[in-house]
């Protein structure tokens, strides 16, 4: 599952990798460990120029009460073993829970990079996951729905991630699923609703392992209130060997202004997957 993951790019780079507008800057918290029930920055196939913040935790139109839904398996009830080598058909179109949304209420989920752990210690153990070559912010496959509260009459737009099976650098971690992450040649038909349900189904892929990388970080980020440069500062070496900055130390250089790292990262950033 992917549960945490972090926000920290500025939201004038956001809005220019995705090619939106933001109107209440105010709303974008810098967040070293988004968590359920946190507002996160999202961009809806309904308003493909705007940036909007909905809250982490999938609660459907029809349900009675509020949840807090932050997954969604691609497979459906299909691959119950997690099998990193499945091929066969997605059956989240089938949920009731998300055939709506599949349809026609798909979102980009704005990430910096994401906390995964073993699938037995989980968040005790976790580790940073990002893309290699500066390549953030990226995009999750999400899903979202609006849900009124009855009783307040409160609205509440919210989204959950799209999971798949494991890549390679997932199970060298000791996780069962990965997180849809969607190239960025893939991002406008994601968020287009003429895109047929074939097409929809094809996009639910892992993303290439060697793509990316992790590495160890302290366990004080499985408390949910917990945030923080030092959650992303490593305490053991990366997966895959690299000759770039950590994603912490790149993060302390452009907080301190250094311009030619600074320069470096926004050329990178703009490259195509």
């Amino acid at each position: 599952m992917c549960g945490r993951y972090v926000t920290i790019s500025k939201i004038k780079a956001i809005e220019k990798r995705f090619q939106v507008s933001c109107a209440d800057h105010e709303a974008y918290k810098l967040s070293t460990n988004v968590s359920p029930g946190d507002l996160a920055p999202v961009i809806t196939g309904d308003k493909p120029g705007e940036l909007q913040f909905f809250q982490f935790g999938f609660t459907p139109s029809w349900a009675k009460k509020q949840f807090y839904v932050i997954n969604a398996r691609s497979e459906g009830d299909f691959n119950k073993e997690n099998n990193p080598k499945y091929h066969g058909a997605m059956g989240i179109i089938h949920k009731p829970m998300f055939r709506k949304a599949i349809r026609s209420q798909r979102c980009l989920v704005i990430a910096d990079a994401f906390y995964e752990g073993p699938e037995k210690e989980k968040l005790s153990k976790p580790y940073l996951v990002y893309l290699q070559n500066g390549k953030r912010p990226f995009s999750f496959a999400g899903i979202w729905d609006q849900w009124v509260n009855e009783a307040t009459g409160e609205v509440i737009n919210s989204f959950a991630i799209i999971t798949t099976q494991a890549n390679e650098l997932m199970e060298w971690i000791g996780h069962h699923r990965s997180p849809v992450i969607l190239p960025r040649t893939y991002e406008q038909a994601w968020l287009s609703g003429e895109l047929p349900l074939s097409e929809v189904s094809s996009m639910l892929k892992p993303y290439p392992a060697r793509k990316m990388n992790a590495y160890p970080v302290d366990k004080a980020m499985k408390h949910p209130r917990a945030d923080g440069i030092e959650l992303l500062k490593p305490i053991g070496q990366r997966i895959y060997k690299e000759y770039d900055y950590f994603l912490y130390e790149d993060f302390q250089l452009q907080g301190m202004g250094y311009s030619r790292a600074k320069e470096r990262r926004q050329r990178e950033l703009f490259d195509e997957d």
